[in-house]
């Protein structure tokens, strides 16, 4: 079967950097930390008092304010970020076949905001009293399924929910599925909105989050200091366009996606396996998936969540799978800088490996100070770079063993 070509036509996203995409990418190339004391609600009484959240953003200002009012905050920022995706894309909507268009959009957790304060109002007035809003309002598919409705797009439309990897299989899934001939448009990505008490806190029992009140030593991938990540917030959106279709429309092109890696640990509930195995299998499955040799991938987007054993592991699967080449990579995490957006944060990191391609620049992992013996790749440290390169590597490692890579190509137009 005839493998088609997929391109990325339009990007969107609201996140800790910005609210639209333009805005997003000039801080991370000025290497500004999107991360702060949590302004949501009242965190004084918790370990963890900072988060990476999207700040001063009124979803009226791109949204129906009626509609607005009974969708969730991880909703609201899809659809704003799925709004600039299309507008960027200039698709007219009417001249398409909106049975081959469809939709997949991950979130990790939904609307948990929604459940907890709904929790708390029905436990004073009775669960019958629950608002009929609740449930379509908080499930973690309706991202997706407000984004299909709004622009009509009647094609497959799904909801991956594989906790960190979420965002990467969103868009490796609908590379695939454009790819062997199910569709020509899909838009894809993630959204997440998990700034609140329960969740915070149900990391922080984990020892997953860092516990600090310094934002410049919070997150840290690849620091020797790195003690735990830093939730953050947002939605990142992609139109994802067959080759031919998107030609035919004289469409602009940001990047070509080429290859898809996906695998599980099977090893752990929360804890990555030894050595980062299956995330390197997932990378050298993306690599294998596009054809692309080691040595022509030039920088890698690291899931790099700034804990212990991801950041270790992770460099270790990289060296696996690249060998000697791994010291001439460069690798960095954006996480640095957006904190971690759970479902989200494989969809924005595609979003930034696109414009690492198109731009020709390199984003740094801030804050970098110590060195660990474990962590000896060049991980752009501090400061990013303009460096033109061929092939870009996107990963994502999620709780449950779940790992997603992505092969991105620079477009050559």
């Amino acid at each position: 079967m005839e493998k088609r070509r997929v391109v990325i036509t339009g990007m969107g996203s609201v996140n800790p950097l910005g609210h639209n995409l333009w805005e997003s990418w000039q801080a991370v190339k000025d290497g500004v930390c999107g991360i702060a004391p949590i302004t949501q609600y009242d965190a004084s009484s918790q370990k963890v008092h900072l988060a990476a959240e999207v700040k001063n953003w009124d979803p009226t200002s791109v949204l129906d304010k009626k509609e607005v009012r009974h969708m969730a905050r991880y909703s609201q920022l899809a659809m704003a970020s799925a709004k600039e995706a299309v507008a960027d894309s200039g698709l007219a909507l009417e001249q398409l076949d909106r049975t081959r268009c469809g939709v997949i959009v991950s979130s990790g957790v939904g609307g948990i905001a929604g459940t907890e304060q709904e929790q708390t109002r029905c436990m004073e007035k009775g669960f019958d009293r629950a608002s009929p809003f609740y449930i379509p309002s908080t499930i973690a598919n309706m991202g997706a399924g407000l984004i299909a409705i709004a622009f009509g797009f009647q094609g497959m439309c799904t909801c991956p929910v594989t906790a960190c990897a979420g965002g990467s299989n969103a868009v490796g899934d609908a590379f695939r599925h454009i790819r062997d001939g199910y569709a020509e448009v899909m838009l894809c990505g993630g959204a997440e909105a998990a700034v609140t008490p329960l969740s915070i806190g149900g990391f922080t029992s984990m020892r997953a989050l860092h516990v600090g009140d310094d934002p410049s030593r919070a997150s840290i991938p690849f620091d020797a200091e790195r003690s735990g990540f830093v939730m953050g917030e947002g939605a990142g959106i992609l139109v994802l366009e067959e080759y031919g279709h998107a030609m035919a429309r004289g469409a602009k092109v940001y990047a070509e996606v080429v290859g898809y890696g996906a695998t599980c640990d099977a090893y752990h509930m929360t804890a990555p396996a030894p050595n980062g195995e299956g995330g390197a299998r997932a990378m050298a499955q993306a690599l294998a998936d596009g054809g692309v040799a080691p040595e022509q991938v030039g920088y890698i987007n690291a899931h790099g969540t700034s804990t212990p054993l991801n950041d270790s592991g992770e460099t270790a699967a990289i060296k696996t799978v690249f060998g000697d080449h791994a010291y001439q990579l460069a690798v960095s995490s954006t996480k640095s800088m957006t904190g971690h957006m759970l479902g989200a944060a494989g969809a924005v990191e595609a979003i930034f490996s696109a414009l690492t391609l198109h731009e020709g620049y390199l984003p740094a992992t801030i804050h970098y100070q110590v060195p660990d013996p474990a962590c000896d790749l060049d991980y752009v440290p501090n400061q990013g770079r303009a460096a033109q390169v061929d092939y870009v590597l996107s990963n994502s490692l999620g709780f449950g063993g779940h790992n997603a890579c992505l092969l991105f190509k620079r477009w050559e137009g």
